[in-house]
């Protein structure tokens, strides 16, 4: 009756949301679908509203397709055929502005497993790969491995785009692009050459998910692309250096092979490199993942820094306690000194389970010698004590490996094990005798005493294990206990048929013993328990009761057999070996699944062996936008040797040359200029020649002077102009670059855009009541920082306003220590009164919090802080209308901030407009065909994104204030100081 009610409030309960979701007011739909989402999150099934939902599917309220998509995304592959109806508005929202929505119709789509609709998935994966949205190429990845799953026939498209995404510099992308790689072409390794080296890099960014994904993958990477840092007496050549010379001879060279000391990859050290700081992850797969790589990849003696890691996860919940001890378990066992210094924290506490309590055993009993084996003993003597039995059985089998592996303590431990056989637990005397059974075996002659003593015993102990160990023992070492074995047997022939199985087996053979060696007593007996055993019910005691009696029993039919019957059942045993049962655990990779269970899992891939040769490293080389720094140091070269040149010339040239180079410029663009490329030894012998013969030295500028009155030319245009390429004033400079370098380096070069230049603005940095005479002032140049191109140009004048010289100026700790900053070379002399002015370069990435770090001087330190306000952040970017236009429809939605701004009267020129947007941000003005529309570009120094700044003049001095960029953050605060500055009269 209860049931009935409950079902009928469902269906109520449901009607009324329907109503709702076919109502035509937004407020009740809103409110249905939260309802809804809110029972699928208690795990109701809502399956039943699915025609009411996937109607509002093309609802113009974004939080509602927001909710409508988290439901579809649930039930399509339930209800694929009512989801196929609606395939074209998934189809059409797959263009969406929005790119939760594109994303989500992805996801909806890949959603419905029907194989009709696998081309119009596979156009919407290529589509969502080439998005603008980090987000949305994440879904399309994660879709990557549903269309497979649907259609393996599409793997040679899908890895097309595999290759596309595995390109991607977002560390959203990253994660699941490999986990895409890994489900459909894990054998690929080819398409992972080219982004090794990215990935590596990212890895530290990755989300946590992503992380354990690319170190499993780079883990079996690294495994065939480099050699083996375990080889027996590998020495460590980190310099590389060559100590010797190729020979001619195939012997020498040989020689000189096998000599050689081991070099470990430069890319094999960075991926051990950057995942180590990983070992900090709050995440505890990701900490498992790295330890797993460190055993796997790493030289022996670096391993251990796993071993604290791995340590502090034991103080997580017990199903992590439970795998990493596992593999804890698997390592220990091949290098004991890792967790040798740990071992206190595999001692067992009594609020452990079973399983846990079992595998600290384990670990404790690897790790015991002859040093710490009298601590480990003493523990192990309180875990006999403990209330768990299947944890006190453990234990004595811990003693057992204990005794068998320490030759000093293995008298100790079987005394030990003699004293529980008094123990009134039938458990703990039971596993005693089966450990003592094992250890009497290593060195029987000695031990005769026992066995009377477990003789003894017997009739009290009722585990069937127990009883089987104390016969086997008795017809093992008849000979040396004669008189109790015959009385054993008798006892045993009262009670066979009650036995179990184990127990019958065992009597058998001990009856058969004892007939070969004390026939006399024991014919009759023997004969008796034949008997029993012939019409026994277990087949196995049936068939080994005739197998015994025509061995041991002469008569005609037993033929040969019979002569060496002695020899066969008395034969020497050897004595068994107790091992851990994770010995060879290590043949399954650590922290995998197959590892926990010891069994191969479906999906297991194999760790490749080490290759003898080490394959071409070339293959990892990447001709990317990497050496855009470099491109950086060489303008920086260019300019100080242009400097240093100037410097040295200007106190020996003549009037007379200057004369000359008026008449001289004219023919700098026909001369292709050497002093860049010449080595510094040939520089050395110029700079002598040119003290000697310095009349005779033609005036042609070098590169580096054009760049430098490049430059000088932009700072004299006038304020709020923007200019591109402004590095080479004109284009014969331009041609001659190119000449005289590499033209790709400097395609590069040309597309540097100028620094927006306004009114400097100058901050405080240190006062000099503070400072103690020292005083510091900041300001941004808004030009390309020379140091680094992810960096933000300082520039600070230091004065000392004291009565005294200050000392070793220079910057000290920075916070965080992280915090990447070029800091200016310390000044070792600052006379009072006197001002310096130094660069630095400083990486906000992207972000208005302050760098914080620390100004000395010889005596003391003062704590400062610069903050760049979010204008700064940027650098200008110069592009035509129309690609401003096709750039900023990629940028809505989400990434798109806008507002209504009351111009100021002074503020509503064309030129006023641009000084005050220039004013606050360093972007650079686009040209505009509407007196009404002024547009901005720029890119965020750090990452680069693309920030557009667009302002529509309305009536009566308002404005339609526009910023589209994926950086939201800054985009609301950009927007807000523009407001403040346009507003301003």
């Amino acid at each position: 009756g209860g049931g009935a009610v409950f079902i009928s409030l469902i269906k109520i309960q449901n009607e009324d949301l329907k109503e709702m979701l076919e109502s035509n007011k937004e407020s009740l739909k809103l409110e249905a679908m939260k309802r809804v989402v809110g029972l699928i999150a208690k795990g109701k099934n809502a399956s039943e509203l699915f025609p009411a939902v996937v109607k509002n599917v093309a609802s113009k309220n974004i939080e509602l397709k927001k909710l409508v998509y988290v439901y579809l995304v649930r039930y399509a592959e339930e209800q694929q055929d009512l989801a196929l109806l609606s395939i074209s508005t998934f189809q059409r929202a797959l263009k969406d502005p929005n790119q939760f929505i594109r994303a989500s119709a992805l996801r909806v789509l890949s959603s419905i497993r029907v194989p009709i609709i696998v081309p119009i998935m596979m156009l919407a994966i290529k589509e969502a790969a080439a998005d603008l949205s980090p987000y949305v190429r994440k879904t399309s990845a994660h879709a990557i491995q549903k269309l497979y799953s649907l259609d393996p026939e599409q793997k040679e498209q899908l890895i097309e785009v595999i290759e596309k995404l595995l390109k991607d510099k977002s560390t959203l992308v990253a994660g699941s692009v490999v986990m895409a790689f890994e489900e459909v072409c894990p054998d690929r390794i080819d398409l992972i050459h080219k982004n090794y080296r990215k990935l590596c890099n990212l890895l530290v960014d990755v989300e946590e998910w992503g992380q354990v994904v690319i170190i499993s993958m780079l883990t079996r990477y690294a495994r065939t692309q480099f050699i083996s840092p375990w080889k027996e007496g590998a020495t460590f050549d980190e310099n590389n250096e060559k100590t010797f010379y190729d020979s001619d001879s195939e012997e020498k060279k040989e020689q000189q092979l096998e000599a050689k000391p081991y070099v470990m990859d430069p890319d094999h050290r960075l991926l051990l490199r950057n995942t180590k700081p990983l070992l900090q992850s709050r995440n505890t797969a990701v900490v498992m993942s790295v330890a797993q790589l460190y055993w796997h990849l790493a030289p022996k003696h670096e391993v251990s820094i796993v071993t604290k890691s791995l340590v502090r996860l034991l103080r997580s919940h017990r199903e992590v306690q439970y795998i990493v001890l596992q593999n804890i378990a698997t390592m220990s066992i091949q290098r004991k000194g890792m967790f040798e210094p740990y071992m206190k924290s595999f001692y067992v506490r009594s609020t452990d389970a079973t399983h846990i309590k079992t595998l600290k055993l384990e670990i404790l009993t690897n790790l015991a010698n002859e040093a710490n084996i009298s601590t480990i003993l003493r523990e192990f003597q309180t875990y006999v004590k403990s209330q768990d039995k299947a944890f006190a059985a453990a234990t004595i089998q811990a003693i057992g490996r204990c005794a068998t592996n320490i030759s000093e303590v293995t008298d100790t431990c079987l005394n030990g094990l003699v004293l529980l056989l008094s123990n009134r637990d039938e458990t703990v005397v039971a596993e005693s005798v089966v450990v003592i059974k094992k250890l009497l075996q290593t060195q029987p002659t000695q031990h005769s005493e026992i066995i009377k003593h477990m003789a003894k015993l017997f009739d009290n102990i009722t585990v069937p294990m127990a009883r089987a160990s104390i016969l086997w023992l008795m017809g093992e070492y008849c000979e040396r206990v004669p008189k109790i074995a015959p009385d054993v047997l008798r006892k045993m022939a009262k009670t066979f048929t009650a036995e179990e199985d184990i127990v019958k087996l065992q009597t058998v053979n001990l009856a058969a013993k004892l007939y070969l060696i004390n026939s006399k007593q024991t014919k009759l007996l023997t004969q008796y328990i034949l008997n029993l055993g012939k019409y026994d019910q277990n087949y196995d005691i049936r068939d080994r009761t005739r197998f015994i009696r025509q061995l041991i029993v002469p008569n005609e039919k037993s033929g040969a057999l019979n002569k060496y019957a002695r020899r066969i059942l008395l034969a020497p045993k050897p004595a068994p070996v107790l091992e851990s049962a994770f010995k060879d655990r290590d043949r399954y990779q650590l922290g995998t699944l197959s590892h926990s269970l010891n069994t191969k899992a479906t999906g297991y891939q194999e760790l490749s062996d080490w290759p003898p040769v080490a394959p071409d490293q070339s293959v990892r080389n990447v001709e990317v936008i990497e050496p855009v720094r470099n491109r950086i140091s060489l303008i920086l070269d260019l300019v100080l040797t242009s400097v240093s040149e100037s410097g040295s010339e200007s106190e020996e040239e003549s009037s007379d040359e200057s004369e000359k180079s008026s008449s001289d410029s004219g023919k700098s663009s026909s001369g292709s200029e050497d002093s860049s490329s010449e080595s510094q030894s040939e520089q050395k012998k110029k700079k002598k020649k040119k003290t000697k013969t310095a009349p005779q030295k033609k005036n042609k500028p070098t590169a580096a002077d054009r760049y430098c009155k490049s430059l000088q030319s932009v700072q004299m245009l006038p304020t709020g102009a923007s200019h591109t390429g402004v590095y080479c004033s004109d284009n014969q400079h331009t041609a001659n670059l190119q000449n005289q370098h590499n033209p790709r380096v400097f395609h590069m070069f040309l597309q540097v855009t100028a620094p927006s230049f306004g009114p400097v603005k100058t901050y405080e940095l240190l006062h000099h009541m503070t400072g103690k005479g020292l005083s510091a002032k900041y300001h941004f140049p808004r030009q390309p920082c020379l140091y680094q191109p992810s960096m933000v140009a300082v520039q600070v004048i230091l004065t000392n306003s004291s009565d005294h010289s200050l000392e070793e100026i220079h910057v000290g700790d920075r916070n965080p220590a992280s915090l990447n900053i070029h800091c200016f070379n310390t000044i070792e002399r600052l006379e009072p009164e006197a001002s310096v002015t130094v660069s630095m370069g400083i990486d906000f990435s992207d972000s208005t919090q302050a760098a914080n770090f620390q100004l000395c001087t010889k005596e003391d330190q003062f704590s400062v802080s610069i903050q760049a306000a979010v204008g700064e952040l940027l650098m200008p970017s110069s592009m035509a209308e129309q690609d401003f236009s096709k750039e900023q429809g990629k940028l809505l939605g989400m990434n798109e901030t806008s507002q209504t701004v009351t111009m100021a009267t002074a503020n509503t020129s064309s030129q006023a407009i641009s000084k005050q947007v220039l004013s606050v941000a360093n972007v650079g003005v686009v040209s505009s065909g509407q007196s009404n529309f002024h547009r901005f570009a720029g890119r965020t120094v750090s990452s680069g994104a693309l920030v557009l700044v667009s302002l529509e003049m309305k009536e009566s001095s308002t404005a339609l204030l526009t910023i589209n960029t994926e950086k939201s953050v800054m985009a609301s605060m950009l927007l807000r100081d523009l407001k403040q500055a346009l507003a301003q009269a």
